[in-house]
């Protein structure tokens, strides 16, 4: 009876020991399919998945992520495809609209130098509103083929805050002078210094000053802080704060009659979350303020933002 117990405890360990290779061994495999995945997922590559056990059920599960890796991967390639083509769709026709605009306000000044009557005076008026109207929505346009454009390009560098910001008010200057505009700006001291696209930051700033210069009442003021937040503020009558936080939408203006096509401060917006960093805006007391944040520190790998952003919880409200 005791040579019974001891082998029947002999095979009982021995079946112990196999199932807990076993278990080492599918650990083993799923670790390197869960490895194996997330480098191809990463990777454009068009090796597939292998493991080192040949466990039937591991195989098989081998075989269905490989199956579905495959369509992901002509899934990709046919997306990557159809996003070449709008890019390069939107470039074309936003350059082909440019052309005849340009010969259509050549001819509108050649006919305000002509003898007219008042009616004819009023309707050229008109058009010439609507045209210059077009001409704008079309720049914007033009813009957004650029930003499209600018996803493929452009590799960071050292940009210093301080010197970007006095550029940008430096070649806007002429049309500020021109609306009465005189910004007030603070700057710190020292550099406030960040890895960033620096012709992406030119447009960023470009287009805020834009807006700014189509919407100020004859008022501006930029802050740079030492943690990397740009504003630039300028009282707004009329604004609301929920029409504030409609700003940074596509196509959206507070007024439609004016000269603007809504896409600037979105366009804004979209490159500064591309370099990590976001945008805002804020509608406190009849002052508009519009803040873009670059943090400092590298881009995390996960979500492709930067760390200090993540840790904080995305923009401030």
């Amino acid at each position: 009876m005791v040579y019974v117990l001891c082998a029947l405890c002999a095979v009982l360990t021995l079946a112990v020991l196999l199932l807990a290779w076993k278990i080492v061994l599918l650990r083993r495999s799923a670790e390197e399919l869960c490895q194996g995945l997330q480098e191809r997922l990463e990777e454009d590559t068009n090796t597939l998945l292998s493991i080192s056990s040949r466990d039937s059920a591991m195989c098989r599960l081998a075989a269905g992520l490989n199956a579905q890796l495959r369509l992901l991967r002509q899934e990709r390639r046919q997306y990557q495809s159809g996003d070449r083509t709008l890019k390069d769709t939107v470039t074309n026709i936003s350059h082909d609209l440019r052309t005849p605009l340009t010969a259509i306000c050549g001819y509108l000044d050649l006919l305000e130098g002509e003898e007219k009557s008042e009616a004819a005076a009023r309707y050229l008026e008109l058009i010439r509103g609507r045209t210059d109207h077009l001409r704008s929505l079309t720049e914007e346009f033009f813009r957004t083929s650029a930003v499209l454009a600018a996803q493929e390009s452009g590799e960071p560098e050292e940009v210093s805050l301080n010197r970007a910001v006095e550029e940008a008010l430096a070649a806007w200057y002429g049309t500020f002078s021109a609306k009465g505009i005189a910004p007030e700006v603070e700057l710190p001291e020292e550099p406030v210094v960040r890895r960033l696209d620096r012709e992406a930051l030119a447009r960023i700033l470009s287009n805020i000053l834009s807006n700014a210069a189509k919407y100020s009442p004859g008022d501006l003021r930029v802050s740079l802080t030492a943690d990397g937040t740009l504003t630039f503020s300028n009282t707004a009558p009329g604004l609301t704060p929920v029409l504030a936080q409609r700003l940074f939408d596509r196509y959206f203006t507070v007024e439609t009659g004016r000269e603007a096509g809504g896409l600037g401060l979105s366009i804004a917006r979209q490159m500064a979350e591309q370099m990590g960093g976001w945008a805002d805006a804020q509608y406190r007391d009849g002052t508009l303020a519009i803040r873009v944040h670059f943090p400092q520190g590298r881009p995390c790998g996960g979500c492709q933002s930067n760390i200090g952003a993540c840790i904080s919880g995305n923009k401030l409200v």
